[in-house]
């Protein structure tokens, strides 16, 4: 299992590097979507990038995120689950996992021209992902408890 595990690490951080980048870039689209008049060149092509951004990137990303999360949970158990930060950053992931299926309804919602939601809304969810990637990067690498 030893050998196994920089493998699984080091397969984790770069899919989860690829999800974030989605996580982030997303809400930016639907940011500029919300200014696009619908029916227009610019919302069809906002609607092309968003799907292929969620679909071709982001989905497979958050898979490959938690596939390789829980197989490096699985080396290290059982010793993980004794300490607090392991439930505090699951919480966190899950979390981000339901943000992830927000934003592909919204991305749903902006396909069928039905966004109710003001530019300013997206730029505010925008921060979100930022917020729980720097507390499960604390609680990984810090584990303070």
């Amino acid at each position: 299992m030893a050998e196994l595990y920089p493998w699984l690490k080091t397969f984790h951080i770069i899919s989860l590097i690829a999800w974030m980048a989605g996580m982030f870039y997303l809400p930016r689209l639907f940011v500029y979507h919300c200014a696009a008049e619908i029916g227009s060149v610019q919302s069809e092509t906002f609607k092309i990038m968003e799907r292929r951004l969620y679909n071709a990137i982001m989905r497979p990303a958050m898979a490959a995120t938690w596939l390789f999360g829980l197989g490096l949970a699985w080396i290290f158990s059982p010793g993980i689950w004794s300490s607090g930060w392991i439930y505090a950053k699951l919480a966190l992931v899950v979390g981000m996992s339901g943000l992830h299926g927000f934003l592909g309804k919204t991305m749903a919602d902006f396909a069928a021209d039905r966004n109710t939601r003001p530019a300013r809304f997206y730029r505010i969810l925008n921060e979100v992902p930022t917020v729980l990637l720097i507390g499960i990067v604390i609680l990984v690498v810090v584990k303070p408890f």
